[in-house]
């Protein structure tokens, strides 16, 4: 598995602008624009492989066994079977995946293909004046009840989804709303879908595709599809749900048209990850995925099995007889048979339960020989939140800070080189390597650099000594606290008081104006929309590349924030006594079902117990670049041994973050990350205070309701960033109530520039444009830092030695018809390879 990718802290040539920057980044640290980060991509990163190969065992159809059962573990039994409800989970998933139609599915760079099976084409017929898309559907596609494929399920699926109706219990819709109509073409083997607006992701529109049976009422809808699917279109079968067994049945499908299944069925079994090293030693599993000490189980019994050692003789090499030496047996003999009768059963007793465990050892190991452990990278990343909705991390100078101080890097190297795979920590939000949109926008934040963290501190106000006594009003301050003390005094209130309402007056103006951002960013922001109207109106995107792309940076110039120091509005807090940062989580109504939709899939991905064109800142005699990645000349950083070891504070204050871990038996890695984290902040004197809860409480009483300072959770990667990346990094809006509706936005962090991008990606038809319309919004969420993605997840699955095309999948979907077991060798075919040199 190679590692393949542009080196962090590179900078593109593509302009004479972009040498210019790269000399003055060398000479003087200034900050490099957003608009050349995240413009420097869609070349070789775009066009890079993935970070991990897929580990799958390949084998060509003809090499695989027809027939068997392939026992698969799965984390739990399906809430439900409709992909489209809150609840749906990860077995869900892999049901649909087997059984109903997928229009597109990813291949091994996470890229949508057309899926043959059911399409014969599907592209974009017309763009004016609106979008239609023609699918040709296959024609053979028939449902399990012999109905052909055809417009009424499109339809049915649409009107389901298009959140018309609220009658539809619907977790999402992203895209289903944009349709205007959907019609049968020339013959019912063609589908029109026509667009309201441009979309461009809808190829990831009717995937999974459920039959009109299901979609058409919505009684079927809510409950009925729940339990039972009343026609399927897949390579295999639904035969039926066993909740004593915790089983779910998947037998091959007699009505498929394509390659036939090789597989006679699929028994997919729920077992706990805490479970799965005993099930794999039972050898009542196929295929797992599992954690890390189990692969180190498996691998330990393989290197038994090539060394010649059998389980018992490994049970006493490394298992429960190893403690065993020849005089502890003697004398453990000669009290067995002694003359003291009681103490002689005692130790009798002793002998023959440590005889069954060795006993059970060897028989684990050698059952345990028989697997292998297939690994890649998950289509997954864990990152850092940053609560940035009050406390110290509402300035974006200590997020920053916080960002500077970590060594992700190091951390990636933690978790996966342990393993074998490749430690590169991702370099953006939306896309993980391989895909079409990734590119490394971690420039436009910068790499760890200890000095940099506590010099952004500094100019945050957050000094050593600062817990103990107020500083001097000369000097720099965090525009945060110059307002909040002008704040108290136009409103008569003391500081206590003003901690608890964070002045009146600017809560005010910030509810007006629907952000909590200083008047610095909201005109910026002003200023970027009135650009991007003028682009539009005046050229193509490379006229807009040209034009905000040739302006070089002016030297030595340093930005911290939008704003001027004490022009910033502040940030409205809880009262006193608030149960938490955020109070209730209110997203918006229509969105309720899909932030708990995504709020499982992030809670599945680490606890494991989830019920499953360069639009930018406009250039006017100088460039601006990334407001906020270093701090302002002449901010000094703390230097010496004694200020670095001290606890910086701010007016009495000292600067603690509360880091929230999970503390189940699934979120070891998590912890240990968390641990490297503690003191890599304790380095640049944050201090933080670690709390562990329950992983039933960690995503829903946490991180949903904004009770953290700090997290670390993970969040699935998507082949269409511009819709499914969309509400994580929405700018909350304040409610009229003062709620805070936040969408799926749990670091509370985000502008309308972002926004703006995401939707001008969602609604172009330029697929290079999109991307590089979503890699302009990653570079802006690294320079906002309200997450800090840290390593892409690795993927350890337990499968047996004679199975192939399964495992590790990496970025792609299964082919589940073509998984299978290997053919046993033929007499001539064994003598054959034994003639090989």
């Amino acid at each position: 598995m190679s590692q393949i990718g542009a080196p962090r802290g590179r900078t593109c040539s593509r302009s004479p602008r972009s040498r210019t920057l790269r000399s003055v980044a060398t000479l003087t640290s200034a900050v490099l624009a957003v608009t050349v980060l995240a413009g420097c991509s869609s070349g070789d990163e775009a066009d890079e492989a993935p970070a991990a190969a897929q580990d799958n065992a390949p084998a060509a159809r003809d090499k695989v066994a027809d027939g068997g059962t392939l026992r698969w573990a799965v984390d739990t039994l399906p809430p439900t079977l409709n992909s489209f409800q809150a609840d749906a989970d990860g077995t869900t998933s892999r049901i649909a995946g087997a059984v109903l139609p997928s229009l597109y599915t990813l291949d091994a760079r996470g890229r949508p293909q057309r899926n043959a099976d059911y399409l014969e084409s599907a592209q974009v017929v017309e763009t004016e004046p609106k979008q239609v898309v023609l699918y040709k559907l296959n024609q053979q596609a028939v449902w399990s009840d012999g109905r052909e494929i055809g417009a009424p399920d499109f339809v049915a699926q649409w009107r389901a989804l298009s959140g018309r109706d609220t009658a539809y219990w619907t977790a999402r819709n992203s895209g289903y709303e944009r349709i205007e109509k959907i019609e049968r073409g020339k013959n019912d083997l063609e589908v029109r879908v026509t667009f309201a607006k441009p979309y461009s992701d809808w190829k990831s529109l009717f995937t999974p595709l459920y039959p009109k049976q299901v979609m058409g009422a919505p009684n079927t809808f809510n409950d009925g599809a729940r339990t039972t699917l009343k026609a399927t279109a897949g390579p295999f079968l639904l035969k039926g749900i066993d909740r004593k067994s915790s089983t779910v049945t998947l037998t091959r499908n007699p009505r498929w048209w394509g390659q036939p299944a090789k597989l006679d069925s699929v028994v997919l079994t729920a077992v706990p990850r805490a479970d799965r090293a005993a099930a794999l030693a039972a050898g009542t599993l196929d295929l797992a995925e599992i954690d890390r000490s189990t692969a180190e189980r498996i691998a330990l019994a393989l290197r038994d099995a090539r060394a010649g050692r059998n389980g018992a003789e490994a049970a006493l090499a490394h298992g429960p007889g190893s403690s065993i030496t020849p005089s502890k047996a003697l004398k453990s003999w000669a009290l067995a048979n002694g003359s003291d009768e009681e103490k002689a059963a005692e130790v009798q007793a002793a002998r023959t339960k440590n005889q069954q465990a060795i006993a059970v050892y060897a028989s684990a190991q050698d059952t345990l020989a028989k697997y292998v452990v297939r690994k890649s990278l998950e289509p997954a990343y864990t990152q850092l939140s940053l609560n940035g909705e009050s406390g110290p991390l509402a300035d974006e100078r200590v997020r920053r800070a916080v960002a500077r101080a970590i060594n992700r890097q190091e951390l990636a190297e933690s978790v996966l080189k342990p393993l074998g795979l490749p430690a590169r920590p991702p370099g953006s939000h939306l896309a993980l390597a391989g895909q079409a949109a990734y590119a490394d926008g971690s420039d436009a934040l910068g790499s760890q650099d200890t000095e940099e963290a506590r010099a952004l501190l500094a100019d945050a106000g957050w000094v050593p000594g600062g817990a103990v006594r107020k500083p001097a009003d000369a000097g720099t301050k965090a525009g945060s606290e110059a307002e909040r003390k002008a704040a108290e005094k136009a409103n008569g209130t003391t500081a206590d008081k003003a901690a608890g309402t964070e002045a009146d007056a600017s809560k005010e103006e910030a509810t007006k104006a629907g952000t909590r951002q200083d008047g610095a960013r909201k005109e910026a922001a002003q200023q970027e929309a009135a650009q991007q109207g003028a682009d539009q109106a005046g050229g193509t995107t490379d006229a807009k590349k040209k034009e905000s792309g040739d302006t070089a940076s002016d030297e030595g110039l340093y930005i911290v924030g939008d704003d001027k120091p004490g022009e910033r509005r502040t940030v409205p807090a809880p009262a006193a006594g608030a149960e938490s940062a955020t109070g209730i989580l209110a997203p918006a109504p229509a969105a309720a079902r899909q932030s708990a939709a995504l709020l499982a899939r992030a809670e599945a991905l680490d606890t494991g117990t989830g019920s499953g064109a360069r639009a930018a800142l406009p250039v006017s005699g100088t460039d601006k670049g990334v407001a906020g990645a270093y701090a302002p000349r002449g901010t000094a950083a703390p230097v010496t041994a004694p200020d670095a070891a001290q606890a910086l504070g701010k007016d009495g204050k000292a600067l603690s973050l509360r880091f929230v871990l999970p503390s189940g038996p699934g979120s070891e890695s998590l912890r240990a990350v968390g641990d490297r984290i503690v003191r890599m902040l304790d380095a640049v004197g944050i201090r933080t205070e670690v709390t562990k809860v329950s992983d039933e409480s960690f995503f829903k009483d946490h991180i949903a309701s904004g009770d953290y300072d700090l997290a670390l959770y993970s969040w699935p990667a998507s082949a269409f960033p511009a819709t499914d990346a969309r509400p994580i990094y929405a700018k909350p809006e304040p409610a009229s109530d003062g709620s805070l509706l936040v969408e799926q936005n749990y670091s509370r962090v985000g502008t309308d520039r972002i926004d703006q991008l995401f939707d001008q990606a969602a609604g172009t038809l330029d697929e290079e444009e999109a991307r590089e319309l979503v890699r302009q919004a990653d570079a802006r969420i690294w320079a906002a830092a309200g997450s800090i993605p840290l390593y892409q997840r690795p993927q350890l699955v337990a499968a047996k030695a004679e199975l192939v095309n399964a495992g590790a999948w990496g970025l792609a979907a299964p082919r589940y018809q073509d998984i299978g077991f290997k053919k046993a060798e033929t007499s001539k075919g064994a003598e054959r390879n034994s003639r090989t040199p």
